[in-house]
């Protein structure tokens, strides 16, 4: 005998197996009560959950899934120590019935997806066996997301697999993670700390290294033609044979019709590299400052110390006159940001008819799992326009843990002027409309051939083989993700061709270090990438009253654009292209 309950059930029934794989299919009823061994229908905490253990039978043509997801999942065994990888796909379908107040439409269905998935991986309580995995599922569908109608989840056992190693974050090196020595790690000092020269010594000193040790790098490096010595023990970086650097006390004057009216900030090496080569016509300058120096032994001359050195290329983007610099540091600590805003305030003192100002280099993508249009991929280019409001970057200052998630206290900025901001908003329109017609592609292109001369970096695009997206699910244990695949109505990529998407930027170093946090905030605010704390950069911009400014970034990893060293090279080329383009789109000046 059996007995109709008019209520939903949430029911597993599975649909397949094979020696190695499963599939489930988790979906909403209305279940009959019977007496059949096959049926169990779960009661007190789990009222409202059926298991079906006879296999399901598909009778005619089934809807095909609205979206789907893939992750990987590294499994060690426990007798051999052995890693493999699981692969688990995720396909969603959802209620479509006209009236019924849980429907959800087209446009809806990749965020419900995407939260559905953050949800269920959840470092705090990421369920570490099959069944806890499936009953998560199943309560998520129960309880939170009404508007799923129905799951289907493969689960397939993959060859034996190398778990990633996971990069260490610039703030575990700063809570006692010891950077290993290497030749690559000295080249890198020296080109974030440019124009600033540094000496061996606080190389040393800084990173607890031998010195015999970095003075052996140092000495490889003069060979390789990327490092030169200057006077008082001091390194820099070598720039290429093609560029003529001029070393100056204070900048010349320049005749009224060769002032820069665009200023762009840069902060790493390979950022200034990118864009200069889009610029025409250059002329370096480099200005050293010393302010005091430093104690010594008493068998040695006191050192000079250097204080914040400026580099200014100047030149021509189209109709206008362009200056560039690189700011000497860029992180997390309070000095490096002091001296990112006094650079800049420098920057716009000495060339006083600056109007705009672009904030060019690479960034974190912020992913989205199922939305294959929203999806931000390495060596995409994120422009900062407002979305949700009108602002264009917001810092994080803290995050909050309440009931219901994290209350954010934010620094939001945008400039009074958004002409620039509805460029990049045309540019991006026309390349949805049209793609085979992208300016920026073109200068990709020619800058590639100009820094082909370039013994390192390398701008060339890495393998799409390394980018790989994973998640961390705690205890530094991670998931990898595949990303999105299009559907019907996806603007599908183009091989060597970056993506444009407009959105604000986020930055923060709370919320930039969790994966769950970062995820929030970002979609808190709109965000479709992150960059490496330029809030100080930008108070100096509004702070000198320029009205209006726009950051272009190229995506080199999923954090804050510093982790992936082996992408920001030709993620930069491709932000400094996109910034051409908008140059390009500009008004030629008039006040000349």
């Amino acid at each position: 005998m059996t007995e109709t309950s008019n209520q939903e059930q949430v029911v597993m029934t599975p649909k397949c197996k094979t020696a190695n794989s499963t599939t489930l299919i988790i979906e909403r009823k209305i279940v009959q009560k019977t007496n059949n061994e096959k049926v169990h229908i779960a009661g007190g905490d789990h009222t409202g959950i059926v298991i079906n253990k006879e296999a399901a039978t598909e009778n005619g043509v089934s809807e095909p899934a609205r979206l789907s997801l893939e992750f990987r999942v590294f499994l060690v065994s426990a007798q051999t120590g052995k890693h493999t990888q699981e692969s688990r796909i995720l396909r969603y379908w959802f209620r479509t019935i006209p009236g019924d107040q849980n429907q959800v439409n087209d446009t809806e269905q990749a965020a419900v997806a995407q939260e559905f998935f953050r949800e269920l991986v959840s470092p705090q309580e990421f369920p570490r066996d099959y069944v806890g995995f499936i009953k998560k599922i199943m309560k998520l569908m129960q309880h939170n997301y009404q508007t799923i109608s129905k799951l289907e989840v493969e689960l397939r056992q993959l060859e034996e697999a190398t778990v990633p190693s996971r990069p260490l974050s610039a703030d575990e090196n700063s809570l006692g993670y010891i950077v290993p020595l290497s030749v690559e790690k000295v080249l890198e000092l020296i080109e974030s700390a440019y124009p600033n020269p540094i000496t061996i010594r606080d190389i040393s000193k800084d990173n607890n290294w031998d010195e015999e040790e970095v003075a052996h790098h140092m000495s490889e490096l003069q060979t390789r033609g990327l490092v030169k010595a200057m006077d008082h023990g001091a390194f820099t970086r070598q720039q290429s044979q093609d560029t003529q650097v001029t070393i100056v006390k204070q900048m010349p004057t320049m005749a009224s019709a060769k002032q820069p009216t665009i200023a762009i900030i840069t902060a790493q090496y390979c950022e200034k590299l990118a864009v200069d080569a889009m610029i025409e016509n250059k002329e370096t300058y480099v200005r050293y400052t010393t302010v005091g120096t430093c104690s010594s032994p008493t068998n040695e001359a006191p050192r000079p110390r250097f204080g914040e050195s400026n580099v200014y290329t100047l030149g021509n983007i189209g109709a206008h006159r362009i200056v560039c610099t690189k700011l000497p540091s860029v992180g997390h600590t309070r000095e490096a940001m002091t001296a990112a805003g006094n650079t800049t305030t420098r920057l716009l003192g000495t060339f006083q008819k600056v109007d705009y100002v672009f904030l060019v280099g690479v960034g974190g993508g912020v992913p989205h799992y199922t939305d294959y249009n929203k999806h931000v991929r390495l060596g995409d280019v994120v422009i900062s326009c407002p979305i949700k409001d009108k602002y264009v970057y917001l810092y994080c200052e803290s995050a909050k843990k309440n009931e219901k998630g994290y209350d954010f206290e934010i620094k939001p900025y945008s400039p009074s002027n958004l002409n620039l901001q509805k460029i990049a908003q045309d540019l991006k329109a026309s390349m949805d409309d049209n793609l085979n017609s992208l300016p920026w592609l073109n200068y990709l292109r020619d800058g590639l051939n100009i820094l082909s001369c370039q013994p390192e970096p390398d701008f060339r695009p890495p393998s799409s083989d390394t980018d790989k997206l994973y998640m961390s699910i705690g205890e530094r244990d991670l998931i990898e993700v595949a990303h999105p695949v299009p559907q019907d109505k996806a603007l599908k990529r183009q091989e060597g061709c970056p993506r444009v998407h407009i959105s604000p930027i986020a930055s923060g170093r709370q919320v930039v270090r969790d994966d769950q946090l970062r995820q929030q905030f970002a979609a808190h605010v709109g965000a479709l990438a992150y960059d490496c704390e330029f809030d100080a950069v930008i108070e100096s911009i509004l702070g000198n009253c320029k009205d209006s400014f726009i950051c272009v970034r190229g995506i080199s990893d999923y954090k804050d654009g510093t982790r992936r060293k082996e992408w920001q090279p030709y993620a930069s080329l491709a932000a400094a292209s996109v910034m051409k383009s908008i140059i390009c789109g500009m008004e030629p000046p008039t006040n000349v």
